[in-house]
């Protein structure tokens, strides 16, 4: 139930947060925060001042569809998309090969500066001439040096300052040196140069092309867009724009070379087949020659209508000696036949000259024979040789007969044999026309293909001349006129806000891990039901510290003379005439117990009331160090522990200016104060003082250290307990609830002493107490 309790009040208290408080609190501080936001300020103008002017620079190239042309509707093409992937484009464009080739195009991995005053800024190129000797690749650190122009001549030192090397001119052309590269002024003004130091540095080729890679921007512009914008920031606009411009031409170089590459690899190619093919065509060509001219063959049409005439020719010549021969064998079996020696017959178609006159001159001579033969008889003489005649020619017949059928048979078997051959030749020639058509189409085949790829060289050529663009550049490298860093208002803003925030965060974070108590506030938060009596200013140490004139003015004066006046509020209401008794605690050692109790005691004295004070800190007594009274003066222990001592005689006065104020000192240090404290002379001594004087202020031992103050506590009218400012830890204070909340200490009050001493919160009570009093002089 007191946990619910406790959590809801802490909720409450944390609704309740006084924000006017709060700002108090840190407005305390406000020299810190002037001083903070003037450094801050001074920085900024500093850094603007100085600070190099980093420019943006930008273009805009739209990626070229490379499948444009004439297709069918896709899906892309209804919903208007495109085919370019943006983010493979990007990942291409801000690879490193590219960066590569642009760092070598341009040779960015030698850089030009110019040093000031304060800063050094960056160029494109020096202002004069500048020879690299030394080649890219074989730069394997990074390395620079300082071209220090004076009246003479030249100076140039390495980045380590330990190597010089100096000329009498004003190039390095006149000495010989071990520099990577050459500078000559020529005819420049030197008098321009005279006094300035330049720097150039050399780095790998691998280090700057990584370099470069982090530094070149690459985004989308729109969601539907083909466009990619592409910035990089730098202090010298024409580098970063010779660097923009290079990168899209190498970008748009790569893209061509990458298409021309497969240009190059199919002529390459068809080069390397047309080799091959006019060896297979000259070896076809060489066959179907060497068929031809084995098989003797012109035209393979031709060859055969000619192989059938001559076929037809033979057997034509075949057909006129077989007649020949039927007709001299039917005249050679007349002639044999005839034994009357009858007439022959002539012109029977026998194409040999000889036969036909000598079947004339047989028939002439038969003619006359019978006609010598009808008139003069047969043994006419004239018949004789007439028929002697007819015997002749009729054997020179014969024998011709033979002879002629003799050589028409010879001729007839050459002319068969020729006749079989034409045959034979005219039968193979489909065989022949198979052959030389696979010939032929091998022939063609390969004459196809070398056609073909004769046409895709022209067109691989033409492809490879034509090679369209990758890229379109919609905006070549622009630069901004305005830097884009610093920017003056974004710094100064900055700066002022850091100006104030950063006092606020340390004092947030004092504030935050401060455990202190430092006012009232703090007090009410913990132990609201407690009432806070009391707020005693801090008093410097070579102030006064006690309240030794009751007609003081001072500031220590008027706070415990409202201490004072606010006690009486609390004690009890009595008709009994006796005094009160006020207790001054704390919860541990340091927090002003001794100081409160002595100065309560004086201000209740300077009203003229009889006032005891007690030691009963019987532990560490503090009060006699006040009164300039020795440590060991008799006292409250003396008392206690003698039943024959008297309490009166151990009073002492401490100031002369309170003649009604006494004080009884804690005396000699006990082994036991618990039991003195409870052997019952203290009650005793109380009542008995009770009846001699109106207050009797006890001062008391620490509560959480030691148990003596609770041992007394119910003689007490009220108990004032004492917290210091920016001593007292807040969780102590829970310590001192348990103590009223349990009854252990009665009527209990908060004062909290050293108040001012930290300003944490705002307070200064140098114009509280002085109001209206003036200072006491």
């Amino acid at each position: 139930m007191e946990d619910s309790f406790n959590k809801i009040q802490a909720l409450e208290e944390e609704d309740n947060l006084d924000l006017k408080q709060e700002i108090r609190r840190y407005l305390r501080y406000w020299p810190w925060f002037v001083l903070s936001l003037v450094i801050a300020l001074i920085s900024a103008y500093v850094y603007v001042r100085f600070a190099p002017r980093i420019y943006q620079t930008y273009s805009k190239i739209k990626i070229l569809d490379k499948s444009d042309g004439l297709e069918l509707p896709t899906t892309a093409f209804i919903f208007k998309r495109s085919n370019i992937n943006l983010e493979n484009e990007t990942e291409i464009l801000t690879s490193y090969i590219i960066m590569n080739r642009v760092v070598r195009a341009l040779n960015l991995n030698t850089s030009f500066y110019e040093e000031g005053t304060v800063r050094t800024s960056q160029l494109e190129d020096l202002p004069f001439d500048f020879k690299q000797i030394i080649h890219p690749d074989s730069i394997k650190r990074s390395s620079s040096y300082k071209i220090k122009i004076k009246d003479k001549g030249l100076e140039i030192t390495n980045e380590a300052g330990d190597a010089s090397v100096s000329f009498n001119g004003f190039n390095t052309y006149i000495k010989a040196h071990d520099l990577p590269f050459e500078v000559n002024l020529g005819s420049s003004a030197k008098s321009d140069f005279v006094g300035k130091t330049y720097m150039v540095t050399f780095r790998p080729i691998e280090t700057t092309s990584l370099g470069l890679k982090s530094r070149i921007v690459v985004e989308p512009i729109g969601k539907q867009s083909d466009l990619l914008k592409i910035s990089i920031k730098g202090e010298s606009k024409e580098l970063s724009e010779n660097i923009i411009n290079t990168l899209m031409e190498v970008f748009d170089r790569d893209g061509i070379t990458d298409r021309q590459l497969i240009s190059k690899r199919t002529i390459d190619f068809i080069d390397d087949r047309f080799v091959f093919l006019a060896q297979e065509l000259d070896s076809i060509e060489s066959g179907r020659q060497n068929f031809k001219q084995r098989n003797n063959l012109v035209d393979i049409k031709v060859d055969a209508q000619l192989g059938l005439e001559q076929r037809t020719k033979s057997e034509e010549e075949v057909f006129q000696i077989e007649s020949q021969l039927a007709l001299s064998r039917l005249l050679k079996k007349s002639l044999t036949e005839n034994t009357e020696s009858g007439l022959l017959p002539a012109n029977i178609g026998i194409n040999n000259g000889g036969i036909n006159e000598l079947i004339a001159n047989y028939n002439t001579v038969i003619l006359n024979r019978d006609k010598l033969l009808n008139s003069g008889g047969a043994n006419n003489p004239l018949v004789k040789q007439a028929e002697t005649e007819i015997e002749e020619l009729k054997t020179n017949l014969d024998r011709s007969l033979t002879n002629y059928v003799t050589q028409l048979e010879a001729s007839m078997q050459q002319l068969e044999n020729r006749n079989e051959r034409f045959s034979g030749k005219v039968a193979q020639i489909p065989e022949k026309e198979k052959l030389l058509r696979a010939i032929d189409r091998q022939q063609h085949i390969k004459e196809s293909l070398y056609l073909l790829l004769l046409q895709k060289r022209e067109e691989a050529a033409i492809n490879l001349a034509i090679t369209e663009p990758s890229i379109k550049v919609v905006e070549h490298a622009l630069t901004g006129g305005a830097p884009i860093s610093p920017k003056s208002r974004v710094v100064y803003l900055g700066a002022f806000v850091g100006g104030l925030l950063i006092p606020f965060g340390i004092l947030y974070l004092i504030f935050l891990l401060d455990s202190k108590l430092h006012s009232k506030e703090d007090i009410t938060k913990i132990n609201p039901r407690i009432p806070v009596i009391g707020e005693i200013p801090d008093i410097k140490k070579d102030k006064e510290f006690i309240f030794e004139d009751p007609n003081a003015r001072s500031i220590l004066a008027e706070s415990f003379r409202i201490l004072s006046s606010n006690v009486d509020y609390i004690l009890p209401v009595s008709n009994d005439g006796k005094g009160k008794v006020i207790y001054c605690t704390s919860t541990i050692k340091g927090e002003g117990k001794t100081y409160v109790s002595i100065n309560l005691s004086l201000a209740l004295s300077s009203i003229n009331k009889k006032v005891l004070l007690i030691g009963a800190d019987l532990r560490n007594p503090q009060i006699h160090a006040h009164i300039h009274e020795g440590k060991d003066t008799p006292g409250l222990s003396n008392y206690l522990h003698d039943v024959n001592h008297s309490w009166r005689d151990t009073l002492v006065s401490g100031f002369e200016k309170h003649p009604s104020h006494r004080i009884m000192l804690s005396g000699t240090i006990p082994p036991n104060p618990a039991h003195l404290l409870t052997n019952g002379r203290f009650t005793k001594l109380i009542e008995e003082a009770k009846e001699e004087y109106d207050y009797i202020i006890v001062d008391t031992a620490p509560t959480i250290l030691v148990t003596d103050t609770m041992l007394i506590s119910q003689l007490a009218d009220a108990t004032v307990y004492i917290a210091r400012a920016d001593f007292t830890e807040r969780n102590l204070l829970k310590f001192s609830r348990d103590l009223s909340e349990t009854g252990k200490l009665k009527n209990m009050a908060y004062v909290i002493n050293s108040v001012g001493a930290s300003k944490s919160y705002g307070y200064s009570y140098n114009y509280g107490y002085n109001y209206g009093y003036g200072n006491n002089k």
